[in-house]
């Protein structure tokens, strides 16, 4: 008779939450849990105007899936134009005010995420801004990464210039997540030096 019951039971209890919108996430509402979203990822958007082409990706997980594949080099995806040198601009909101602050601190994770890209560094140079904001540059023998800050904003401006496929460009933007602590992310990559603007 137990058995019918519970049987009976978990029937009534299947056909409830088949018949109710949203009844997990009340259920789980009921036992303080929040539902968790599965994360869609958003892949890169590439698109070319007039000589340009241009990578753009919110999702900073996709985009660092993509960077990764990115360091390959030549030749780029399907409809893509080789160039001579990837321009990666990095948004940073939300970051740490703290982090971006000071020089010292400023240039310590620009250094690190060129050295930890496995970036040759040639040089470096930054400046502490009264009352706020850092800007600088680390010279690479790829090119160069640069960095503005408005710790009042929580806000910093990247810019990771680099050429060929020996650059680990993903690894720069994990140092500098690190350092930063941005609570948002956004990418666009412009292509620069475009095979058929170069050999015209």
């Amino acid at each position: 008779m137990a058995n019918i019951f519970i049987l009976v039971s978990c029937l009534a209890f299947a056909a409830i939450a088949i018949e109710t919108p949203n009844f997990w996430e009340r259920v789980l509402r009921v036992f303080h849990l929040s539902p968790k979203p599965l994360s869609v990822m958003a892949p890169p958007r590439v698109s070319q105007d007039e000589g340009w082409t241009l990578i753009r990706c919110d999702d900073p997980a996709a985009f660092n899936e993509w960077l990764g594949k990115d360091e390959e080099g030549m030749p780029f995806r399907p409809g893509e134009e080789p160039s001579l040198g990837s321009h990666l601009l990095v948004e940073l909101y939300g970051c740490d005010p703290e982090s971006l602050k000071r020089e010292d601190c400023v240039g310590n994770a620009m250094r690190s995420a060129a050295v930890e890209s496995k970036a040759t560094v040639v040089d470096q140079s930054f400046h502490e801004f009264r009352p706020y904001g850092v800007s600088g540059a680390v010279i690479i023998q790829e090119s160069h990464y640069t960095i503005h800050t408005w710790p009042e904003h929580g806000y910093a401006a990247v810019d990771l210039f680099y050429c060929g496929g020996t650059v680990l460009v993903h690894r720069a933007v994990e140092v500098l997540q690190d350092s930063f602590k941005p609570s948002r992310i956004k990418f666009l990559v412009v292509r620069r030096g475009l095979q058929h603007e170069v050999d015209r």
